[in-house]
């Protein structure tokens, strides 16, 4: 089947040659639904309708889609979605396609504030740095609706991005503009998580990743300069015993290790991500006292 496929092309043969050119079953339905006009979590339907046939138009959305994912473009950036700890997420060019491995961090940060809803006499402060989407301090406040989330990001449209995201999902993020601690002088948190950019220009993964916004995903310094400015700023703006959780490439777990330590945390340690691979590392700074 080509891309010049007869009108009376069925739901099911459309998939199949969505499959067969490269696209996996689940994705070519997902970007089915799209072209039907359908919600996303509707694929039993496609089982029930698969011998019906596509209008014309939503055969050529559908073939225009499939076209954009073999190109590399992410399936949340075609459809304007993507489902992140249970949040359904907008999303477009101007942020990073929400992974599910970032869920880890999300994790971390909610076992680390899960034993202050007892003990801590203020509801606890989270920072989010580069929130991007606003995919982690959401989540994070949808869990912990107590939480008093902060989120930053250096780029005003991704923020505009993470805003439209907290109205529509009626959650309360305080958003800050700019580049990492700059606009929280005198803030002081108990939770820092970031999932900052952290690969290397040359890397050729970077390749297939060219829909998304660079800025977001490559820093210099074998990919650490970014993570060396939040470790070393983080002590300023943590509260004593105060939490920095950080998500990196899974090669950097031993150097974040080590800028971690020599930033004065303890108890560090990392966590591993879906693939069972190092995916975020953190640590809590030494007590003042």
């Amino acid at each position: 089947m080509g891309l010049n496929a007869p009108n009376e092309t069925r739901i099911e043969q459309a998939l199949s040659w969505a499959q067969a050119s490269g696209v996996s079953r689940l994705e070519a339905q997902l970007l089915m639904l799209h072209a039907l006009a359908r919600p996303l979590v509707d694929r039993s339907w496609l089982y029930l309708h698969g011998a019906d046939p596509l209008a014309p138009d939503t055969h050529h959305s559908f073939k225009t889609f499939v076209g954009r994912r073999l190109a590399h473009e992410p399936l949340a950036y075609i459809t304007g979605q993507k489902e992140f700890f249970g949040l359904t997420l907008a999303v477009d060019q101007r942020v990073l396609d929400p992974r599910a491995d970032t869920e880890t961090l999300v994790e971390w940060a909610l076992d680390v504030l899960n034993p202050s809803r007892e003990s801590q006499e203020h509801p606890p402060r989270v920072l989010d740095l580069g929130c991007g989407s606003g995919a982690i301090a959401l989540a994070i406040k949808a869990n912990f609706q107590e939480a008093r989330v902060t989120a930053v990001d250096q780029s005003q449209d991704a923020l505009e991005v993470a805003q439209n995201n907290a109205r529509a999902l009626g959650l309360e993020i305080d958003f800050r503009q700019g580049s990492w601690f700059e606009p929280l002088e005198g803030d002081l948190f108990d939770v820092v998580v970031s999932n900052p950019p952290y690969i290397e220009p040359n890397d050729p993964h970077l390749a297939h990743l060219q829909h998304e916004p660079q800025s977001a995903l490559v820093s210099l310094d074998e990919g650490l300069a970014d993570i060396q400015a939040i470790v070393d700023n983080s002590p300023q703006h943590l509260h004593s015993r105060g939490w920095l959780l950080i998500e990196h490439g899974f090669e950097q777990a031993p150097r974040v290790s080590k800028m971690l330590e020599t930033a004065g945390f303890e108890l560090i340690q990392t966590r591993f991500d879906l693939a069972g691979l190092p995916r975020c590392t953190g640590g809590r700074l030494k007590s003042m006292k």
